[in-house]
């Protein structure tokens, strides 16, 4: 009887042995994102808050006692080794999910890797409306970062308030994002302000190296204002180009760039040749000021830590909320399939260091707003700042 017993026990932890193992694997995410070259400036510091966020989940016992993984590979901001990366993390690594992706190209190619293969992927920065447009919207594609519509809206919002302005320029990449957000743009701003002419657009390439012909030729038009989505390094040589040419100065600093300029990432790297007076944006001002909320604060301080420099990112953030979207999913699904998790991400809210954030079960956007503000002096540090971060939530502007 003992023997039968001991048998039967032993049959059983045999049988349980595999559950349980499974149970212990790690939860894998796929992170394709530009490691190396010009855009690493913004690859690297979203990894991290990737990364951060894994550890700090892992740190309280992971996911439904699972541990996360992060796997990132350097996607070069090249949308077919991005692709091939996804499918790479799929088959060889077999990943349980997507996220990562910088640009406009490299996002919306992924997702149909995700489609295919039926796996959720979470798009922490690309704006561009192609990603969840309805002919490209399918159950396991999500996007953290704002879209290019809220931002071109956003910034006709700001640009009306300047009641002295009469004629408008734009200036932004020539590819998806660029195009959508001047479109957007100019659709709002002409529906806020009928009496603004648009009086010149430019359009360089993206990784242009010599912008004194299109500054030169929009100069030539005489423009009260601009609207600018030039950005990243292409930004920084912007601004070492046109301030020489009076750029600025011709049109008394009154420029809007919606390409996330406002960090201190970007600040940082112009230093003293930053435009003052100009109006960006960052997904997370870093340098808040007044009224900080402590759980960010807290978040700064442990992302400096991190980064291991004095400043951290404005790019951390989204990196950091990618993970914890899968993540809450995750919990809310009671597991890691994927229809489940999909379906469990679609109305979903979840907490992060600036806020929370919201998927709309319809469109599967977080429909996120930024913060925005006047760049200033600060003599509390060596670059410019935003002189009062401001979320501007979007909600009436997508009515």
């Amino acid at each position: 009887m003992h023997h039968r017993r001991w048998l039967a026990a032993l049959w059983a932890a045999v049988a349980l042995a595999p559950l349980a193992a499974a149970a212990a694997d790690p939860i894998k995410i796929g992170f394709p994102m530009p490691l190396s070259g010009p855009t690493a400036v913004y690859g690297v510091p979203i990894s991290k808050g990737a990364e951060m966020a894994v550890a700090d989940i892992n740190a309280k016992g992971g996911v439904l006692g699972r541990k996360l993984e992060l796997i990132p590979r350097d996607s070069k901001a090249n949308a077919d080794e991005a692709v091939r990366l996804a499918r790479e993390m799929i088959i060889k690594d077999n990943v349980d999910f997507l996220s990562g992706t910088l640009t406009s190209a490299e996002a919306p190619a992924v997702s149909t890797i995700a489609k295919e293969n039926k796996v959720v992927f979470v798009a922490p920065t690309a704006k561009t409306m192609l990603l969840t447009a309805p002919q490209n919207l399918h159950p396991y594609v999500f996007r953290i970062a704002s879209n290019t519509l809220i931002e071109g809206r956003t910034g006709a919002t700001l640009m009306a308030k300047w009641q002295e302005v009469k004629k408008v320029a734009t200036i932004a990449p020539d590819y998806a994002y660029g195009r959508d957000a001047v479109s957007a743009f100019i659709e709002y701003i002409k529906k806020l302000r009928p009496d603004i002419e648009i009086v010149d657009q430019q359009w360089p390439k993206l990784g242009e190296p010599d912008f004194t012909a299109f500054i030169t030729a929009q100069m030539g038009k005489k423009p009260d204002a601009a609207f600018c989505d030039v950005f990243g390094g292409d930004f920084a040589s912007l601004v070492k180009q046109a301030t020489p040419l009076g750029y600025f100065k011709s049109i008394q600093s009154r420029l809007v760039d919606g390409g996330e300029v406002g960090t201190v990432d970007l600040a940082q790297s112009l230093g003293a040749d930053y435009p003052y007076g100009i109006i960006s944006d960052a997904y997370d001002p870093v340098v808040w000021g007044e009224d900080e909320p402590a759980e960010h604060k807290a978040y700064v301080e442990h992302l400096k830590a991190t980064m291991k420099n004095e400043y951290g990112s404005g790019w951390a953030i989204v990196g950091y909320q990618s993970i914890v979207a899968i993540a809450e999913g995750v919990k809310k699904a009671g597991g890691t399939d994927s229809d489940k998790v999909a379906k469990a991400l679609e109305g979903l809210t979840f907490d992060t260091p600036v806020g929370k954030r919201t998927f709309n079960a319809k469109t599967h956007e977080t429909e996120a707003g930024e913060f925005w503000s006047e760049m200033v002096k600060d003599p509390k540090v060596p670059f410019a700042v935003m002189k009062k971060a401001e979320y501007i939530d979007p909600t009436p502007l997508l009515k």
